[in-house]
């Protein structure tokens, strides 16, 4: 009797504990849950008042739950939002950096465009006055194809043709007026043009020039069309869609616990990466190339630091064309005399009848110094160097963009530290073992299917655009245009540029260039030498005074 009594206390006292710990379960209501819901933007109502044992889920695991198969389904369509979102936020981050430095690249060589404009047409104005003013023409022009190249490259101009045309057609304008006792058919002038290399009637500027011009402009622009590329890239990359088992895998992560109801329980940390890396398989995959791109970008920033500098090339260009002048005006006889002797002696002028003293010219007969704080103020009032600086720091941070997004999303408050976190079945340790970055380690992914035999199209071929423009990009350290440009006209383009192609590029600056890497700017400008007053006289009806009064100042003093 004593045992069945102690038998019927102990059966009891189990039925009570069961029943207390199973009653917590059964009377457990979903209000956090409803209230967690509904700041979604869902209807409170879809969700029960109290936990549904053995709901019928597709996502979230089997049991008691606050989910019906039409919130899983709403929450499936959040998820898909809410890992959207960071990836989105990053991305808009790195864009709007770029723009903006493209932005300041852009406008400050612009800017260094129209100075040098504005400042050789200053000082010649100041220097010739009328006499410059009647051949200002031919330096608009030079300046309007420079800035056409910027633009559109050697789509727009050929570069090495236009500056030998602008050489030409100054030696023939120069020409004319130091020979004006003679007349020149077309023909004779063509061979004149033929013959201007050989001559050499303005020095070593043209070769000089050609090749700072050539690998400064080359570098700018390629520089900021990498710079304009890397928002377009982020772009069309981050909108890539998500895949349907990548949004199951979301929605298990973030939203799950809503149906346990435990709506602040966030997801391990290993969890989330595993996620996220594969739902952004594709996106890491871009990452090798995307680096080679900005390994490109940095190396070539360095040459805009240094010998390939835009604005030490610019700001001294009216100082440079002034030299190369007077080195015609030097070597005029000596020129004329090889003109004569290898394009035969030309014919006497009918016109030659009388001849003007230097005095009416209105030559004023010397430069005026300049200071460098008399040059206009260029972009944002700062230099090339800080805004290689500043981009340099950009652009070493961006490397590892896209390899690095799922360890940037899966931090901070959106993710637990420690065992208290959420991973996929329950609150307790993550224990899979973290997958590497890539399409390719998909295959073992344990939370995310990923088709790892169909890449992403759009990612693809963006990977071939970065590759293209690396390649742009180390053919413009080099000094070498391989670009070809459609950005105005549509029209083909071809390859230009006089770069170094060898490992002695680094070393040659001395050779080639008279500006140093960071060059101080010139305190003043050659001076003309003084003509004398006893010259010969020019006849007032001559074509060739209309034609050329710029090079009739310098060269007055050869007129016999």
């Amino acid at each position: 009797m004593k045992t069945m009594l102690v038998f019927s206390a102990v059966y009891t006292l189990v039925v009570f504990f069961v029943s207390a710990r199973a009653e917590p379960n059964k009377s457990k209501n979903c209000n956090e849950v409803r209230a967690a819901y509904s700041s979604k933007g869902f209807n409170v109502n879809d969700v029960p008042n109290k936990g549904v044992q053995g709901a019928p889920l597709k996502v979230c695991p089997q049991g008691f739950s606050c989910c019906t198969v039409e919130m899983e389904e709403k929450l499936s369509q959040q998820s898909h939002s809410d890992l959207k979102a960071p990836v989105s936020q990053l991305s808009t981050t790195l864009q709007t950096t770029f723009k903006q430095r493209h932005s300041h690249f852009d406008q400050f060589f612009r800017e260094l465009l129209d100075n040098a404009e504005q400042s050789l047409n200053s000082m010649f104005v100041r220097t010739y006055g009328l006499m410059y003013v009647q051949n200002a023409e031919l330096f608009k022009n030079f300046f309007q194809a420079l800035k056409r190249y910027y633009i559109s490259g050697s789509a727009a101009v050929n570069l090495d043709s236009m500056l030998s045309d602008f050489w030409a057609d100054l030696l023939e304008r120069m020409f004319r007026l130091v020979n004006v006792q003679y007349e020149f058919s077309d023909a004779y002038m063509e061979c004149v043009s033929r013959h201007t290399e050989q001559l050499q009637p303005f020095g070593d500027v043209p070769r000089k020039l050609r090749l700072q011009l050539t690998r400064a402009f080359v570098a700018a622009r390629t520089f900021t069309r990498g710079l304009s590329l890397m928002p377009e890239v982020v772009n069309k990359v981050s909108t890539v869609s998500a895949s349907p088992s990548c949004v199951r895998a979301a929605m298990k992560m973030l939203y799950c616990p809503y149906c346990s109801g435990q709506v602040a329980l966030k997801p391990c940390q290993n969890y989330c990466l595993n996620v996220m890396r594969g739902c952004l398989a594709n996106q890491a995959d871009l990452d090798t190339e995307w680096n080679n791109f900005l390994d490109a970008m940095l190396s070539l920033a360095e040459r805009l630091e240094g010998p390939f500098n835009f604005e030490s090339v610019m700001d001294p260009i009216d100082v440079k064309i002034s030299e190369a002048i007077m080195n015609m005006q030097e070597n005029s006889m000596q020129v004329s005399q090889k003109v004569f002797q290898g394009c035969g002696q030309p014919k006497p002028s009918m016109a030659f009848r009388s001849r003007r003293s230097v005095k009416e010219t209105g030559f004023t007969g010397r430069f005026r110094p300049y200071s460098p704080d008399a040059r206009p103020t260029t972009a944002a009032g700062t230099s090339l160097d800080r805004l290689t600086t500043d981009v340099k720091r950009k652009l070493k941070q961006a490397k590892k963009f896209w390899s690095m997004l799922p360890d940037t999303v899966c931090a901070g408050e959106r993710i637990a530290p420690g065992d208290d976190c959420w991973n996929g079945t329950a609150k307790s340790r993550y224990e899979s073992v973290v997958i590497g970055n890539g399409l390719a380690n998909q295959v073992s992914n344990p939370d995310v299917d990923v088709d790892i035999t169909k890449p992403d199209t759009v990612i693809r071929s963006q990977i071939a655009i970065l590759k293209e423009m690396t390649s742009w990009l180390k053919a413009a350290h080099s000094g070498n245009d391989i670009s070809i440009d459609n950005d105005e006209d549509g029209s083909g383009g071809e390859e230009s540029g006089s770069g170094c192609d060898s490992p002695s590029c680094e070393t040659d600056r001395d050779i080639y260039f008279s500006t140093p890497p960071n060059p101080a700017k010139p305190r003043g400008v050659p001076v003309v030498r003084q003509p004398s007053t006893d010259g010969g006289r020019m006849s007032q009806g001559s074509v060739a005074l209309a034609l050329c009064g710029l090079a009739l100042a310098l060269l007055a003093p050869h007129l016999r």
